[in-house]
């Protein structure tokens, strides 16, 4: 059983699991699913000052926090006792195209030929882990949610906004991915 566990989960396990949290969710208590308010309410409680974003009443949203705990707990979990020890298998036409960029590791969750405390410090290593960090930031309260909310969620209840935060989430990453990230990967 360990060991089945250790192992990526399919798509139509995974898949339809995160699909049932949203009726699980709607039908227990009518509530919403999205990681990116529980910022707001960890701010709400912790900054005392009367910033008018912050005062709101947060204690009724309070299930939330608990949900990102167990999130985060999770994570622990399978980074400490699940984590899978074989590397992440790449498929070799990208193997190659990262060789190029003098990516070769993938000993990990992310390739820390890339995402490191030693990167940090270079050009590309501070554009994607503190650039990269700060849009996501930016797009996520500018879209008034993150890809989990309104893809997942928002999209579920038919909403008219998040279909077009969603295609925007979409097209950036593809920008990214296909004209913006290579130039990135060269510094």
């Amino acid at each position: 059983m360990l060991e089945w566990l250790k192992q990526p989960w399919p798509w139509y396990v995974a898949g339809p699991l995160i699909g049932l949290t949203v009726p699980a969710l709607l039908l227990l208590g009518n509530k919403t699913f999205g990681i990116s308010s529980s910022l707001r309410h960890i701010c709400a409680i912790c900054i005392p000052a009367k910033i008018p974003f912050f005062r709101y009443d947060w204690k009724k949203e309070a299930w939330n926090l608990f949900f990102v705990g167990g999130i985060l707990l999770g994570g622990i979990v399978a980074a400490q006792w699940l984590a899978n020890p074989a590397p992440v298998q790449v498929h070799p036409h990208l193997a190659e195209e990262l060789a190029a960029y003098g990516v070769t590791d993938y000993n990990g969750i992310v390739p820390p030929d890339l995402f490191s405390w030693q990167e940090l410090f270079t050009l590309r290593g501070f554009i994607m882990i503190v650039v990269g960090g700060f849009m996501v930031g930016f797009g996520t309260r500018y879209a008034g949610g993150c890809t989990s909310g309104h893809a997942i969620m928002g999209l579920s209840n038919l909403q008219w906004p998040s279909l077009v935060a969603t295609c925007c989430f979409m097209t950036g990453g593809f920008v990214m991915t296909w004209l913006i990230l290579p130039y990135i990967l060269q510094l």
